[in-house]
């Protein structure tokens, strides 16, 4: 397992449920809905992109 990809994927979840809790709950309202949006769709890709990378290395 490459641990450079393992903790890209934990970078990206972490960065995505840190959009989503902005997005949810109104308590971060320093953080405009913009980043919000912005960290959601950046950490999906992240999510995604380090996911199939790992698959791939699992898999060879």
């Amino acid at each position: 397992m490459n641990r450079k990809t393992v903790i890209a994927l934990i970078g990206s979840v972490f960065i995505t449920v840190v959009g989503l809790y902005r997005l949810f709950s109104e308590s971060l309202s320093s953080t405009p809905l913009f980043i919000a949006y912005l960290f959601i769709i950046t950490g999906f890709i992240g999510i995604c992109a380090n996911g199939i990378k790992l698959f791939k290395s699992k898999k060879i």
